[in-house]
């Protein structure tokens, strides 16, 4: 099914049939700690609507606590659910031994989650100035009770925490390999681009030959939960995002509707090229177009 441009006609339409959006953070509502224009005014006329908010990120530096501090300088009230919590909830529903631990390629937002969950997490920020000396008898040493590595955005990313993800899987007998998410980019600044998890996963995939578990988007595990947590149809969901291959993808695989903005990663010319096989229900600059359409 091709896009449509959205326009006062269709968001009407599309207003009607929704109950819930789901927006994603980096792109849509802000970049880096900076709102997008229009972002508080829009949020406000769905909420006078009736219409639920819900905010889906797959940045796992915060936990759902640090980011609620975010939104609340921002303005935002609503609830905000990140891969990093993602990551703790798939450990816990899928019963992982509280005796084990969980080493951590990631920020404090993955082990405050894990913390919650009731789980030992290792590693992150603290192994972030360590380093390896390759001399010819060097022997490196890791925890053999971790039963998991979890692998997310990484501002301080090292050799030593290859080493160690990598043994942890590679010689611990039935080690975990979770992936917050597989994201190239991300806007963790409000100026640019920078290298997003993506790059971490794809070099613990090539030391271990593993493939991850992946709990964030374009995976269905977070949408799961938020059906389960709102008791809302897919169908009266729409997905609010700025990247295809996550954002859009996770709101399809779910069957939800989708709205692509432009605000962020994905720009028009990429959403029409012939080899873009991911074609949202709609499409349009930026969130607040919703108030233009509105009429408000």
């Amino acid at each position: 099914m091709p896009s449509h441009p959205l326009a006062s006609f269709n968001f009407q339409d599309l207003l009607d049939s929704v109950e819930a959006f789901l927006f994603d953070c980096d792109g849509v509502i802000w970049k880096g700690d900076k709102l997008i224009d229009g972002v508080p005014e829009t949020l406000d006329m769905l909420r006078s609507k009736g219409k639920k908010l819900v905010f889906v990120t797959n940045n796992s530096l915060k936990s759902r606590k640090q980011n609620a501090k975010k939104f609340q300088s921002l303005g935002i009230s609503e609830e905000i659910f990140s891969s990093s919590f993602a990551a703790a909830m798939y450990l816990k529903v899928n019963n992982f031994p509280s005796e084990k631990k969980i080493y951590v390629i990631g920020g404090e937002g993955i082990l405050d989650e894990l913390q919650l969950a009731g789980f030992t997490g290792l590693g992150g920020p603290a192994d972030g100035n360590k380093t390896v000396q390759l001399n010819q008898n060097r022997y490196f040493d890791h925890d053999k009770s971790v039963g998991a590595v979890v692998v997310g955005i990484d501002p301080y990313i090292n050799y030593y925490k290859f080493q160690y993800g990598t043994l942890c899987i590679r010689e611990n007998p039935g080690c975990l390999f979770i992936a917050t998410n597989r994201d190239a980019i991300g806007h963790m600044t409000a100026l640019q681009e920078w290298p997003g998890a993506g790059c971490m996963v794809a070099a613990i995939c090539g030391s271990t030959q593993k493939e991850p578990v992946v709990v964030g988007k374009p995976s269905t595990f977070m949408m799961d939960f938020l059906l389960q947590k709102f008791n809302i149809s897919p169908s009266k969901m729409c997905m609010v995002g700025d990247r295809l291959d996550t954002d859009i993808l996770f709101g399809q695989n779910a069957g939800c509707k989708t709205l692509l903005v432009f605000s962020g990663v994905t720009s028009e010319p990429e959403l029409k090229d012939p080899s873009n096989n991911i074609q949202p229900d709609y499409y349009t600059g930026q969130l607040s177009d919703m108030l233009k359409f509105s009429g408000a």
